[in-house]
C-alpha cells in the first residue's frame, strides 16, 4: 500500500492524462475538475498534482502509466469509484464523451480490474464458481 499523498497525487496525475487525451485541456475540463475535486477530501491534493502536470507538460503516457503503476500497488480502495466519475465527468464536460479520453478511461479500468483479478487468483482470493 502507498501513502496517501502519494494516491492522491495518482489521482491527479490521471485526471491529467485524461483531460489532455485529446491534446488541449479546455477551459470546461478545468471548471469540472475544479469543482468535482472540491467535493473529496483528497481534491486539494489531487488538483495540486493536475498542475503539475500540467506545468510541467508531462506527456499522457508518462502520467497514466506513473498513475496506474501507484494504483496497482496501492490495491482497491473505494475512491476509485469515485475518481472514474471524476474521468468520466471530465470527458464529457466539452462537447460531450470525447472519444480520445473515454479511451483512456476505458483501458485504464481495464488495466487495473485486470491487475486486481489476477492478483486475487495468483493469491488463491478468487471465488471458485
Amino acid at each position: 500500500m502507498v501513502s496517501q499523498a502519494r494516491l492522491h497525487d495518482a489521482f491527479g496525475e490521471i485526471i491529467y492524462a485524461v483531460a489532455i487525451a485529446d491534446g488541449l485541456i479546455q477551459e470546461e475540463e478545468l471548471k469540472v475538475i475544479d469543482e468535482k475535486l472540491a467535493q473529496f477530501s483528497w481534491g486539494e491534493d489531487a488538483k495540486w498534482s493536475f498542475n503539475w502536470e500540467r506545468k510541467k507538460e508531462t506527456q499522457l503516457k508518462e502520467a497514466y502509466l506513473k498513475a496506474l503503476e501507484t494504483l496497482k500497488e496501492n490495491g482497491p480502495t473505494p475512491s476509485y469509484y469515485d475518481l472514474i466519475n471524476i474521468l468520466e465527468e471530465v470527458a464529457k464536460a466539452s462537447d460531450g464523451f470525447e472519444r480520445k479520453e473515454g479511451k483512456v478511461i476505458s483501458i485504464f479500468n481495464k488495466s487495473l480490474r485486470s491487475h486486481f483479478l489476477e492478483f486475487l487468483d495468483e493469491n488463491g482470493l478468487a471465488k471458485e464458481d
